[in-house]
C-alpha cells in the first residue's frame, strides 16, 4: 500500500493547475444514462473515484472511451471522456459496486426516468457519517415512482413514466438535488425543487443537462424548475474547476508561506473560503490566470467558523482549515454542522503536535509554535489531505499511510506540490 513522505519547512512558490471537479464529474457521468446519444465530457480528472464510476456505468451498458490528455503548457488539462448509453443492458446496481462509492447510488434517478425501473443497492454508512437515502426516495416517490426496499436494495418502478411534481426538501442535500433534477428532466410536466442545494456543482450539472435538451431554470438558487421533455440528446461539456482542490492548495500555500498561483481557479465559487483565508492572514488576489495566494513572514490569526451548505464554508475544507490554524497565534473554534463524524483527522494531527480539544461537534484548536513530523494514517479523503498540509509545515519527516484515500479526490498531488518546491514523494509498497 502506497505512502507519501514529506519533509516540511519549505515555502511553496510557483503555479499549481487546478483539475476538473470530482464532485461535478461524478453526476455529469451519471447523466449519460439519460440519453442514447454520446455525452462528451472535457477536463475530467484522473481519479480513483472516476475510474470506479466508469466500471459501474459499464455494468449498466455504458461505453466509456477516454480520448487522453489534451496538450497544454502545464502538460495536463484533464481527460476527454466519451460516454455512450445507447443500450442499457442492466438496471441493477449491485452492492459490491455501490458499497465502494456512495455517489454511485445516484444512478437510480436516470435509470427510473429512462427505463421505468431500477434496482440499486442501499449504500449504507461511510467513514464520515450515515447519510441516509430517505430524501432521495421521497423525491422519486413525489415524481410518481413506486419504491420498495427489498434485501438491502431500493427497487423503483414507474412503468408509465415519471410525472412532474413539487419536491420540497426538509434540509439541503446535494446528492438528492442531483438525483431529483436528473429524474425530472424526463418526467411528464413541470417539476419544482424547493430548498434545493445551491452548490456550483448542481449548476454545472444543470448546464450540461440543458445542452442535452433539458429545460431547467433556477439551478444555483434554492428553487429549481424543470419542464420535462420526451428525450435528451448528446452534448459536449467541460467540467468546472475543483473548488475543494482550490481551497486545499490555497490553505497549503498559507501554511507554508511563499506565493502560489492557482491556475484555472474560479474566484466566484470559492468566495467564502478565500474570505476566511484573508481573515487568517494571507493575501488573496484574483488574476487573469486564476487566484494568487501569498504569505511571506506574517503570522496566522485564529478564527471561529461553522461549516455550512454553499455559499457558506464547505465541510469538505474543514479538515484543511483545521490543519492551517494549528499554527495560528491563539485559539480557533471550528463547528462541524454537516456530518456527525468528521473529526477523525484530529488524533492524527495531534501526532504532529497539534493542540486540539473536541466538545461534541466543536473543535477548539490552540495554535502551537511548531509541528513535528511523524508517521500518520489517512482516515478519509479530506482528512488525508489535511495531514499533507500539516506535514508541509512540520519540522522533519512526515509519512502518511493509506494514501489511497487521497487518490480518490486529488490528482497528481505529489507533482503539483513538488513543482512548487515541496519535498514530497510517493513510496510504493
Amino acid at each position: 500500500m502506497d505512502r507519501i513522505r514529506i519533509v516540511g519547512g519549505t515555502p511553496l512558490n510557483g503555479t499549481i493547475p487546478i483539475s476538473g471537479a470530482k464532485n461535478a464529474t461524478l453526476p455529469l457521468m451519471i447523466a449519460s444514462l439519460l440519453t442514447d446519444d454520446t455525452l462528451v465530457l472535457d477536463n475530467v480528472p484522473n481519479l480513483a473515484d472516476v475510474g470506479l464510476l466508469k466500471r459501474i456505468l459499464g455494468n449498466h451498458g455504458v461505453d466509456c472511451m477516454v480520448k487522453g490528455k489534451r496538450a497544454s503548457h502545464n502538460g495536463h488539462s484533464g481527460e476527454t471522456v466519451e460516454l455512450s448509453a445507447r443500450a442499457i443492458i442492466d438496471t441493477t446496481a449491485p452492492y459490491e459496486m455501490v458499497s465502494k462509492m456512495r455517489a454511485s447510488f445516484w444512478v437510480v434517478g436516470p435509470l427510473i426516468a429512462r427505463m421505468g425501473q431500477a434496482r440499486v443497492s442501499l449504500p449504507g454508512g461511510c467513514a464520515i457519517g450515515t447519510r441516509p437515502v430517505d430524501l432521495f426516495i421521497d423525491a422519486l416517490e413525489s415524481l410518481g415512482a413506486d419504491i420498495d426496499i427489498d434485501g438491502g436494495y431500493v427497487v423503483a418502478r414507474a412503468p408509465n413514466g415519471l410525472k412532474g411534481a413539487r419536491i420540497s426538501f426538509p434540509k439541503v442535500t446535494v446528492g438528492a438535488t442531483h438525483v431529483a433534477m436528473m429524474a425530472a428532466t424526463l418526467a411528464q410536466g413541470e417539476s419544482v425543487i424547493e430548498n434545493a442545494a445551491r452548490e456550483p456543482e448542481v449548476a454545472d450539472l444543470a448546464a450540461c443537462l440543458t445542452k442535452m435538451g433539458a429545460r431547467i431554470s433556477g439551478a444555483g438558487t434554492a428553487t429549481i424548475r424543470i419542464e420535462g421533455v420526451p428525450s435528451l440528446s448528446g452534448a459536449r461539456h467541460t467540467v468546472m474547476p475543483d473548488r475543494i482542490e482550490t481551497g486545499t492548495y490555497a490553505f497549503a500555500a498559507a501554511m507554508t508561506g511563499g506565493e502560489v498561483t492557482l491556475e484555472g481557479a474560479t474566484p466566484d465559487i470559492v468566495k467564502r473560503p478565500m474570505e476566511v483565508l484573508t481573515e487568517i492572514g494571507a493575501e488573496v488576489t484574483p488574476t487573469n490566470e486564476g487566484i494568487r495566494i501569498k504569505r511571506n513572514g506574517a503570522g496566522l490569526k485564529p478564527i471561529d467558523i461553522s461549516t455550512e451548505p454553499f455559499p457558506g464554508f464547505p465541510t469538505d475544507l474543514q479538515a484543511q482549515l483545521m490543519a492551517l490554524v494549528c499554527r495560528a497565534d491563539g485559539e480557533s473554534h471550528i463547528r462541524e454542522t454537516i456530518f456527525e463524524n468528521r473529526f477523525m483527522h484530529v488524533q492524527e494531527l495531534a501526532r504532529l503536535g497539534a493542540d486540539i480539544q473536541l466538545d461534541g461537534q466543536v473543535a477548539k484548536v490552540t495554535g502551537v509554535e511548531r509541528l513535528t513530523g511523524a508517521e500518520v494514517m489517512a482516515t478519509d479523503l479530506r482528512a488525508s489531505v489535511s495531514l499533507v498540509i500539516a506535514g508541509l509545515a512540520a519540522e522533519g519527516e512526515t509519512v502518511i499511510n493509506r494514501v489511497y484515500h487521497l487518490d480518490r479526490g486529488f490528482e497528481r498531488i505529489e507533482q503539483k506540490l513538488g513543482g512548487c518546491g515541496a519535498t514530497i514523494e510517493r513510496l510504493s509498497a
